[in-house]
């Protein structure tokens, strides 16, 4: 894991009751919502949308969908605010496992594919926190700065 996550119990059960879009299966559908919350704070504020602040708030949505769904028996739980100068983004799955960053070789010495995703998301957001969820799972919610 990345030396900036916090691991936290949440004992609010809101995220379940919460009513709204369906949440994103995909990475891509992710990706999306995380597009248009940013078009819109950008809309609303009268502000241009930093193009490369965008594309690492998209890379970071995609890598944690994609892996709540290799890793994490799939995604059960999406969410995106943008607040302030910051995106927020949170993926809930149903693994308990806390995310970690493989090495690049196996005990062989070969070359894995992959693996790549988590030490994105660490070096992209600003914070991550990793909650445990109260009928099992975890949320990743990792925050990427917007200039």
């Amino acid at each position: 894991m990345c030396e900036e996550h916090r691991t936290e119990s949440a004992l609010d059960p809101s995220a379940a009751d919460r009513r709204g879009p369906p949440c994103p299966c995909r990475p891509a559908e992710a990706r999306r919502a995380v597009e248009q919350a940013v078009t819109e704070r950008c809309r609303a504020t009268h502000t241009p949308c930093d193009a490369e602040a965008l594309a690492d708030a998209l890379l970071v949505a995609s890598e944690l969908a994609t892996n709540a769904i290799l890793h994490g028996g799939g995604i059960t739980d999406f969410h995106v605010d943008v607040e302030g100068p910051d995106v927020r983004v949170s993926v809930s799955d149903r693994s308990n496992a806390l995310p970690v960053a493989r090495t690049r070789v196996d005990p062989h010495g070969r070359w894995r594919p992959g693996g790549h995703g988590w030490p994105i998301v660490c070096r992209l957001a600003r914070d991550i926190r990793v909650t445990d969820l109260p009928s099992g799972g975890k949320r990743i919610t990792a925050v990427v700065p917007l200039p």
